[in-house]
């Protein structure tokens, strides 16, 4: 086969569970099968069957190889036990196997169906680092909508601090008490506790999606979240670049207020405002200032027009992407939130 018409290399690896059967349970790697003629007559190349990727049992121990593959004949994706025997299905044409929707329970299989994920680097492996961009201003300074928008058409991945504790407060876990106390408050959350929550989701997420290029909106909101990020993770690492939205407590004060009408956030009232924005300026601009010392802050207008607003940023932003992102045109939801296009609350 000449080599111009390889497909691309299968990079990828899936994680089984679930299942209840250890011969089915587990981790699959992408197959070193060499070209084979398939079922169908399909000759494949390597990584791959029928003309989608397939994956062997990361023990080594499959009888049928590969053991997690696709169907030309059925239509469908097939985990198969170690004697060969099919165990699970799932029927639909998708280029990887599906991750949400509910697998068949075949012949040899034992329900529950099992749980797939696809994994875009070796989890055996220490998962590769982030690039890191942390996005702070005052609350309403419209970092949040600007954070949103990057994500849609320049790729990377927004993560709220705001949203992050939102969700761990109404998991009710075991930190959820201190997390409501300290928001109804006005205070920050302990140190600890947003570090590891960003740590963990940065992994999740770099392993699930493959995308590394993460904007941190809300954080760091104090020198002692910067000292604990820096515990956490590489000290002798650059330091991130942070991006600063201010705005004045005027301008701030109207905006929320703005959006309380549809947000339904208990903070989102006059006495937090004022709680959140006076722990803003006592706490949060002296670590603007140490960016600032550093040579690594970017500060940007927010009281500016939207589309002005995401220019800047978006232009600070891309260096670190190919021209691809950033020639993409506006989508619907970014001429929405940039004020281009008007909101159509009947969808």
């Amino acid at each position: 086969m000449d080599d111009t018409t390889l497909p691309e290399p299968n990079t990828f690896f899936i994680e089984v569970s679930g299942a209840g059967i250890p011969e089915v349970d587990g981790l699959f790697v992408p197959s070193t099968e060499p070209p084979t003629r398939s079922e169908s007559g399909t000759v494949s190349s390597l990584g791959y069957w029928n003309g989608r990727m397939a994956w062997d049992r990361a023990d080594g121990k499959s009888a049928r190889s590969p053991a997690l593959s696709y169907s030309n004949s059925y239509k469908s994706w097939r985990i198969c036990r170690l004697d060969g025997h099919l165990a699970y299905d799932a029927t639909c044409e998708d280029m990887m196997p599906p991750m949400d929707r509910e697998w068949n329970v075949y012949k040899k299989g034992v329900a529950p169906a099992p749980k797939i994920v696809v994994h875009h680097f070796d989890p055996r492996l220490p998962c590769p680092k982030p690039n890191v961009v942390f996005v702070v201003g005052g609350p309403g300074s419209g970092k949040g909508t600007m954070c949103e928008i990057a994500e849609l058409q320049l790729g990377w991945v927004h993560l709220s601090v705001g949203e992050l504790l939102r969700a761990e407060r109404d998991k009710g876990s075991a930190v959820a008490s201190v997390i409501r106390e300290s928001i109804t408050a006005g205070r920050l959350v302990p140190d600890e506790i947003v570090v590891a929550l960003l740590k963990d989701e940065m992994e999740r997420l770099i392993r699930r999606t493959g995308k590394t290029n993460f904007l941190i909106d809300g954080f760091p909101r104090s020198e002692s979240n910067l000292e604990t990020w820096e515990k956490n993770f590489d000290p002798d690492a650059e330091l991130p670049r942070i991006f600063y939205f201010e705005c004045l407590f005027p301008v701030l004060e109207k905006r929320i207020l703005a959006r309380a009408k549809y947000t339904g956030r208990s903070d989102d009232n006059l006495k937090s405002i004022k709680l959140r924005f006076d722990t803003f300026t006592a706490e949060t601009l002296p670590v603007i200032e140490f960016f600032k010392s550093k040579n690594r802050c970017v500060e940007i207008d927010a009281s500016q027009a939207r589309q002005v607003v995401y220019g800047e940023f978006s232009g600070n932003l891309a260096e670190f992407m190919d021209g691809e992102w950033v020639e993409r045109p506006l989508t619907e939801r970014s001429e929405v939130l940039l004020g281009i296009r008007p909101y159509d609350d009947s969808q």
